[in-house]
């Protein structure tokens, strides 16, 4: 559900700029209130966790479409919605910069569509309720499925509305929103069956992480060793090898606007700030579509650079620029708050 640069006008992309920035300062906030100093380690590896699950597209059956985990609600789940926030946005700030997976005008409306409605909402007024003070496993993949599909859902609709917003494309909102939420809804039940089994395996090794985080209480002394080393084994093992296997059919987002204008991606603005931002884009990202850059003199068309070993080496850089990145802000959020 990665938006492109050419869904956005520039005035939509700065405002949501401008609203992720703040909810990450808020969340900043909080996280330095907390002082817990259980959550920068188990930011960090479930970073990495993330931005590898995020490479494995499974595909919708009957769809000719594809998705991926969103992550937004595992996160909460585990972390908090601060931290989960904090997080998620540091997955997403690496594959925009460093792999243009998602536009850098659009990473504002990707931020707060997958990080502020399963974190801030479906968590909170829909995960925990359904859990309530004696989770079980079943209770856990129940309320994991049905709070992954409604923040996906909501998400969903949010990329319809900041798209039509925008008024630079041609998708008209009836029809985009008609193919935009009955994929998510299939994309959101498997996230969510995805997100119990996780969170149940949890919840048997250490279920004082999913008490704590739902209490509102820091973790303190609680043993993560077993399950960080879990995590990030898990992280090294899906984007080194497992994300081979991912789907190469469109993902939902592209799958609808191929519903309404026959193709995967729409051409963006040749003046304005969109082609400054795709030059910036390009220059930075040293593993684009995480696999190694093509030669300049090598025509677009021509394969042959997409090997697995370009993926491998993506999925674990990516996952290590990731967990570093998750890491030192939960560190120096901790310290500014111990100072402060």
């Amino acid at each position: 559900m990665h938006m492109a640069d050419a869904l956005l006008s520039p005035a939509v992309g700065g405002t949501m700029w401008a609203v992720a920035a703040g909810t990450i300062i808020y969340c900043s906030r909080k996280l330095r209130q907390e002082m817990d100093t259980g959550k920068a380690p188990l930011m960090g590896v479930l970073g990495a966790f993330l931005f590898a699950a995020q490479m494995i597209n499974f595909t919708i059956p009957a769809t000719g479409s594809s998705g991926h985990l969103g992550g937004g609600l595992l996160l909460a789940v585990l972390l908090g919605p601060a931290a989960a926030f904090i997080t998620i946005a540091s997955v997403l700030v690496v594959q925009a910069l460093f792999f243009a997976d998602g536009g850098l005008l659009a990473l504002g409306c990707n931020i707060f569509n997958l990080g502020f409605f399963p974190t801030f909402l479906a968590y909170p007024f829909i995960y925990k309720p359904l859990v309530g003070s004696a989770p079980s496993k079943i209770r856990i993949t129940v309320a994991a499925t049905v709070a992954a599909v409604i923040g996906l859902q909501l998400g969903a609709f949010a990329v319809v509305s900041e798209t039509v917003a925008s008024g630079i494309s041609s998708l008209p909102f009836a029809t985009f929103v008609s193919l935009m939420q009955p994929i998510h809804l299939a994309i959101g039940v498997v996230e969510g069956l995805v997100t119990g089994a996780v969170v149940s395996f949890v919840y048997q090794a250490r279920p004082e992480i999913i008490q704590s985080v739902q209490e509102g209480q820091p973790l303190g002394a609680t043993p993560l060793r077993k399950v960080l080393k879990v995590f990030l084994a898990l992280a090294l093992l899906t984007g080194g090898l497992v994300a081979w296997f991912a789907s190469e059919k469109p993902d939902g987002l592209e799958w609808a606007i191929a519903g309404v204008t026959g193709t995967e991606e729409l051409a963006e603005p040749r003046s304005g700030l969109h082609p400054k931002l795709a030059a910036l884009q390009k220059s930075v990202a040293f593993l684009p579509d995480y696999t190694f850059k093509k030669p300049a003199q090598q025509p677009e068309n021509v394969a042959g650079m997409e090997s697995p070993l370009g993926t491998s080496v993506a999925g674990i850089v990516g996952g290590l620029l990731t967990l570093a990145i998750a890491f030192l802000s939960g560190i120096v959020l901790r310290k500014r708050g111990r100072v402060a």
